[in-house]
């Protein structure tokens, strides 16, 4: 009997950075060995490989795109390659597969198929955002994204300070890039002034900015967030 290949999680760099300033030689040495990936984007997926393995010929990969326009029905046909004997490496657009990423689904059917998974390090902007929060890392909860509708926003943000409050728990969320000034400055206007708010944004990267204070010194200080990759946390004590 051919042995089973291996589900490899592959980490990605959170934004245009050199990816071995920030990944492992785990992640190259990986990536040499695997011709076979499920990806979310094909061509970011082919320029990322091409820049951790220059040497990597492109027509040898074969690549299974998985995003929203996916048959959930396909997705069993991607880890067919593993029942043969073939590695296959999942790609997150940015940081780990599987965590606020499609890369779950695959994930998941790979341990219904009993494929070995293989996790491998790299960078998470939620866990590195909740480290250097000076928030409460023992219990925390990402929540996605918030409502687009002002007043379910407003009353989602009424409701995660509350939770904040009543767990001890420090809340998670993002907002899409370009609404991110909108969404500081409504966390700065709806939550109490004593409430710890971290922005975390372009993490890893030269342009990297972490910073915790409270929501009423957050509607004095101001910084732009516009089309920049940004985490927020909210911690009521």
């Amino acid at each position: 009997m051919i042995p089973q290949g291996k589900l490899f999680l592959i980490p990605t760099t959170l934004g245009d950075n050199n990816p071995l300033e920030v990944l492992p030689i785990s992640v190259k040495q990986t990536i040499e060995t695997t011709n076979t990936f499920i990806v979310e984007n094909e061509k970011t997926a082919r320029r990322f490989i091409k820049r951790i393995c220059p040497e990597k010929p492109q027509p040898s990969l074969h690549i299974f795109v998985l995003n929203k326009f996916t048959n959930e029905n396909e997705l069993p046909d991607f880890l067919a390659p593993c029942l043969k004997g073939t590695n296959v490496g999942l790609l997150s657009e940015a940081g780990c597969p599987g965590v606020a990423d499609p890369g779950a689904d695959i994930v998941k059917i790979a341990h219904e198929k009993n494929i070995k998974v293989v996790p491998l390090v790299g960078p998470s902007s939620i866990l590195m955002a909740i480290m250097s929060s000076g928030m409460n890392g023992q219990s925390f909860a990402f929540n996605g994204y918030l409502p687009i509708d002002k007043s379910e926003r407003k009353n989602e943000i009424k409701r995660l300070e509350r939770l904040s409050f009543e767990r001890n728990q420090s809340q998670i969320f993002i907002e899409t890039p370009y609404r991110n000034n909108k969404m500081l400055e409504d966390l700065s206007g709806v939550l109490e002034n004593n409430t710890n708010v971290c922005v975390a944004c372009d993490i890893t990267l030269p342009s990297e900015f972490i910073k915790t204070q409270t929501a009423h010194q957050w509607k004095k200080n101001k910084v732009d967030l516009h089309k920049r990759p940004t985490i927020f946390i909210i911690h009521k004590s």
